[in-house]
């Protein structure tokens, strides 16, 4: 079997990939696991230092890196540079502050010493989607193997290009045979590799019936997961919001990366006399979107990464129609390509309002008061984050415990930073990545107690 990566701009293809065997693939585990022998004792200094030759590797090859991944999914090469930029910054952060979170954690008790000592735990399975093909992976790979782990990637196949690069940054900065390698095989192979004793855990970022499967298998055998899955963020905008600064940010939160981000703002709730301040600047922004080949620097907006997914969101925007939903602009496919697309009077029970809408379409709902915005926000099957405009950041404090997301931000759009952890609840997933918080998902906390 072989995998194909396509440009979805012009439907050209641009590589082909064999699928590791059955004997490369154990390969690759024992490997795995020969190489966390001895990593696992290499000093995190040295660690750290290897981080700051990957963030240089990516820095001083951004163009390079950007263009595959532009070709592979579609993203507007201005988007791809700033993503590699982002991965330079993760790696970066976590050379400067691994040995801190890693450093052992004193405990007072009636021993003469108590501790808690981080320690590695093994090879981690990192199941990655191809929305940000480059970003996922580092925000997975900087903490967990500045750790002490061995990572194995089963990246998604439409973008085993950038996996291919990813990998070799790793080797070009210094890392040992093995600490780093990909997996080129199908999801039927996922069990398996799982299941093996080299494993020690798994992470995926994808949607949630992937997640539902992996955790599954995680259980079956006994394995650590963490998932970050879909997301359906709400976008609340009060009466007093800086309007400008509000559809400004509003525009970007829902058509970055093509609107292909499970943290993008989907659901603008819209409170009171906000809705007629809001929309007819919100409308103009979006029409002003500069469409095209995402190789070009002007392009604002690409295909999205294959045309199911083009055809799954005409699919969300029609039943919405038929059910209610007035479409506002946009609802034109061609191809991988989906215009951009408002639809106003959004209500629960619609696509629009209760799935998740990957792509470049924005669901306006109205909301009489504070309370009720809040109320339809937390009615979602997701958890990931909720943003709030409003010029009275004191009142928005207080509402902080409605909506039982992992993220809430005021005045912003919802975005992962390194030095903020990362993650949802509900059908978002649970775990967290980034910070403090995502290098301490996988190590064992190993409590030493010394009289």
């Amino acid at each position: 079997m072989s995998f194909k990566s396509t440009n979805p701009y012009n439907g050209e293809d641009i590589a082909t990939y064999k699928e590791h065997t059955d004997a490369e693939l154990n390969t690759i585990l024992v490997n795995s696991e020969n190489a966390f022998q001895s990593w696992r004792h290499v000093p995190i200094k040295e660690r750290c230092n290897l981080l700051i030759n990957a963030a240089s590797l990516l820095k001083k090859n951004v163009d390079r890196y950007a263009k595959t991944m532009t070709l592979e999914m579609g993203k507007p090469i201005s988007e791809a540079r700033g993503e590699i930029n982002k991965c330079a910054w993760v790696c970066e952060y976590y050379a400067e502050n691994a040995e801190l979170f890693l450093a052992d954690e004193l405990i007072e008790t009636d021993a003469s010493e108590s501790f808690i000592s981080h320690e590695p735990i093994g090879a981690v399975l990192a199941i990655m989607p191809w929305n940000f093909p480059f970003w996922q992976v580092f925000r997975f790979a900087a903490p967990t193997l500045t750790a002490g782990n061995t990572a194995l990637l089963k990246h998604a196949s439409n973008v085993f290009g950038c996996a291919t690069l990813i990998e070799d940054i790793f080797k070009k900065a210094g890392y040992p045979e093995g600490v780093f390698q990909n997996l080129f095989i199908d999801h039927d192979k996922i069990e398996s590799v799982i299941a093996h004793d080299t494993v020690q855990a798994v992470t995926l970022t994808g949607s949630g019936r992937a997640g539902k499967s992996v955790a599954s298998l995680a259980g079956k055998y006994l394995k650590k997961s963490v998932l970050e899955l879909g997301g359906s963020n709400a976008f609340i905008v009060l009466e007093d919001a800086d309007m400008d600064k509000a559809i400004e940010t509003g525009f970007s939160a829902r058509m970055m990366n093509s609107g292909q981000s499970c943290i993008a703002a989907k659901r603008f709730i819209l409170v009171g006399d906000a809705y007629n301040k809001f929309m007819p600047g919100f409308i103009e922004k979006v029409k002003s979107i500069k469409g095209g080949n995402p190789m070009d620097e002007s392009t604002e907006i690409g295909p999205l990464a294959r045309k199911d997914l083009a055809d799954g969101l005409h699919k969300q925007m029609k039943t919405s129609v038929d059910m209610g939903a007035i479409l506002e602009i946009g609802g034109v496919q061609d191809n991988a390509f989906y215009e951009p697309t408002i639809l106003s009077n959004v209500k629960p029970g619609m696509p629009a309002f209760d799935e998740e809408t990957f792509g470049p379409m924005a669901a306006i709902i109205k909301a009489k008061d504070k309370e009720e915005a809040f109320e339809l926000a937390a009615n979602s099957q997701f958890g990931l984050g909720t943003t709030i405009f409003t010029r009275d950041t004191e009142s928005a404090r207080r509402l902080i415990d409605k909506v039982p997301d992992g993220a809430f931000f005021v005045n912003e759009l919802v975005k992962s930073d390194p030095r903020l952890p990362f993650g949802g609840t509900k059908n978002s997933g649970y775990g967290r990545e980034l910070s403090k918080e995502g290098i301490h998902e996988f190590i064992n906390k190993k409590t030493v107690y010394i009289k």
